[in-house]
């Protein structure tokens, strides 16, 4: 699980630098510019997600130990879930609707429900790891954009029309059929279906 863990460390070294070490990220935009530091911020972000699927499959492959049996029904709980996850992160990237006005940041909902979705469905150590991970960054941020929208750093999505309320469910709808019918399995290895 080596190259999982370093792989989440780097993710969450450089998705936590700001509200964390906001100092240590100016200096490097002064250094580099901020094309230089975005380019930089980039290719650590994809190396991080290379070094996380790469690491997770590796792990998988090699057989974790089993944490906790998660009973049947979990399943079914994690599938209605991921339905809202698939809906709030489509809202997340649309103008905002009704859903993203609630929810404020809904790309980060759909990351935590996606999170505790999985922790509900899977019981294997590398999961945990993965899963227990992500959920507490998203966790973290969320904490830390409260603080950057108190002291006016950060704006909250102003309302356009709730037209975009149904786009979300529309889209979010198709991409989770497609998720859980195909591209699941065909990404991951595994079928979400129970």
């Amino acid at each position: 699980m080596t190259l999982l863990v370093a792989g989440l460390v780097l993710f969450i070294a450089t998705h936590l630098l700001r509200p964390i070490a906001p100092g240590l990220r100016n200096a490097a935009i002064a250094a580099l510019g901020k094309p230089g530091w975005m380019a930089l911020h980039g290719i650590a972000s994809l190396v991080s997600l290379a070094l996380i699927a790469y690491g997770f499959v590796v792990a998988r492959e090699n057989g974790g130990q089993m944490l906790y049996y998660p009973p049947t029904f979990l399943s079914h709980i994690a599938l209605t879930l991921m339905l809202i996850a698939s809906i709030c992160l489509v809202a997340g990237f649309l103008p905002a609707g009704h859903i993203r006005t609630k929810l404020k940041f809904p790309i980060l909902v759909a990351i935590k429900i996606w999170a505790l979705a999985h922790l509900l469905a899977n019981g294997e150590s590398y999961s945990v790891l993965l899963f227990v991970t992500v959920l507490a960054w998203a966790v973290i941020l969320r904490i830390t954009l409260k603080k950057r929208i108190a002291t006016g750093e950060t704006k909250l999505p102003v309302f356009v029309s709730a037209k975009y309320d149904a786009i979300s469910v529309v889209i979010g709808l198709v991409l989770y059929l497609a998720i859980v019918f195909k591209l699941h399995e065909w990404v991951i290895g595994v079928s979400p279906l129970p």
